[in-house]
């Protein structure tokens, strides 16, 4: 829920086209991919793998934006446009990040080390 609402106003503050909260909540697909991810994440942590997957799936589907069930993100993230955005396994984004379309945090081997990027 804090996470909802701080994600909410992060597009309403920093994206100069957004009017009002209903427009972000309704209409902005960077703000659904989030929160598919949030939802995504937390059946991650409940074991729920392949059902997470799902929900990854989807959202890369429908919103062109492929974030890994498990990558950690903070609140307050705003995803602009978010169109070819991918945020691997690893990947950390803090609290109040903005990220912009077609920005891949991504890692090369499968090592089993952390191998993507932290913001």
């Amino acid at each position: 829920k804090k996470y909802l609402r701080a994600d909410l106003i992060a597009v309403r503050d920093r994206d100069p086209a957004c009017t009002c909260l209903p427009d972000v909540f309704l209409h902005y697909k960077g703000f659904h991919a989030l929160q598919s991810q949030r939802v995504a994440n937390y059946l991650w942590k409940k074991g729920r793998k392949t059902l997470a997957h799902f929900f990854q799936s989807q959202m890369s589907q429908h919103f062109q934006i492929d974030i890994h069930p498990n990558a950690t993100l903070g609140s307050g993230i705003m995803l602009d446009h978010g169109t070819g955005l991918v945020i691997g396994e690893t990947a950390s984004v803090g609290h109040n990040c903005s990220i912009l379309h077609h920005v891949t945090l991504g890692g090369s081997g499968k090592r089993g080390v952390d191998r993507h990027p932290k913001i």
